[in-house]
């Protein structure tokens, strides 16, 4: 506790000390960032009077639905790697939550879980998708599972990779990287908010990868850039000063899911901790775990093939099963 404390002082009397106006750092505006960040896949849906979602809609039309959601202060970028794999037998649609990545936000004191899972059930009921799969990394899990409690019917699977949502002990918060003791302090928010948090970001990364290395000058760039679209760093400070406890996992809740459920860890997660996924395994009746040594947070990242073979392989076998009566019958003379 006091060695979190004592980094948390160090860093804002560094702030501090550098100069508020020389770390200050203005909005970009969203022209510029979808120049930089969009694809040809990219589409923008219509939310509210000044606000719209962006996402990504990919593979076969009548193909079984996969809706992939990102984590805190991510972007559907984290995914591209499963989606080259996956858009080949499925139709993938993966989402920029409010305030991330290049959607705008909403109603910026309601951003949080109820708030994503409410877009999350809008833009597919949009796109006309009745039924899917839903996929979440991180927060974006701690969305996966509770989108699952508030809509089971609209499920075929639930995949949580390295998700959130248990309450942490002490000794799991102080083991957080140093970007969440700081964000979890009101007075490194106030501070933090308007200044460059590209070292803090790239720190941050670093600690979410078992290997380091693989964190490159892109990804931490994309990070920070996305990170100041107009609203974003007011939204993503918000998710961590209107927390809601009734949010939290316990075994009690999440023993109401009934899809079919994998759950993927990294066993080196310094985020979130692999014992987490263990509990979730515990708490979901017929759930599948995959623990992945020498990965840290994001295995759809670190571990990509690995985690998009497992996840297609659960995907067979217990969400999407043909069966040998399910295929069509051989033509005369073939």
């Amino acid at each position: 506790m006091f060695r979190g404390l004592l980094a948390i002082v160090v860093t804002l009397a560094i702030i501090l000390g550098a100069g508020w106006f020389v770390m200050k750092r203005p909005d970009i505006g969203y022209d510029r960032l979808e120049s930089m960040y969009a694809s040809n896949a990219s589409r923008f849906m219509p939310m509210g009077e000044d606000s719209r979602i962006h996402y990504r809609d990919v593979g076969p039309r009548d193909a079984p639905v996969l809706v992939l959601v990102h984590g805190f202060s991510a972007s559907l970028h984290t995914w591209e790697s499963w989606v080259s794999d996956l858009r080949k037998d499925y139709r993938v649609l993966t989402i920029d939550l409010p305030g991330h990545g290049l959607s705008r936000c909403l109603n910026v004191s309601d951003t949080g879980i109820s708030q994503f899972v409410a877009v999350i059930d809008q833009v597919t009921r949009n796109l006309g998708v009745d039924r899917f799969t839903i996929i979440g990394n991180s927060m974006g899990g701690h969305t996966a599972w509770s989108y699952a409690l508030a809509h089971p019917e609209r499920l075929d699977g639930l995949v949580l990779v390295d998700a959130s949502g248990w309450p942490k002990s002490g000794d799991e918060a102080d083991s957080s990287p140093l970007v969440f003791k700081l964000l979890a302090n009101p007075l490194a928010r106030r501070v933090m908010k308007d200044i460059d948090m590209t070292g803090l970001i790239r720190s941050g990364l670093e600690d979410s990868f078992a290997s380091p290395a693989l964190v490159t000058d892109a990804m931490v760039e994309r990070y920070s850039a996305l990170s100041r679209a107009p609203c974003h760093r007011e939204a993503i400070l918000n998710l961590m000063t209107a927390r809601d406890d009734r949010s939290d996992a316990s075994a009690e809740k999440l023993a109401a899911i009934t899809a079919p459920t994998l759950i993927l860890f990294g066993e080196k997660d310094n985020v979130v901790p692999a014992a987490h996924g263990e509990k979730f395994a515990a708490a979901i009746q017929g759930s599948e775990l995959k623990l992945y040594p020498d990965v840290g947070h994001l295995p759809q990242e670190e571990a990509a093939a690995q985690s998009v073979s497992d996840l297609r392989q659960f995907l067979a076998d217990r969400v999407y099963v043909v069966t040998d009566e399910a295929l069509p019958e051989a033509i005369p003379g073939e």
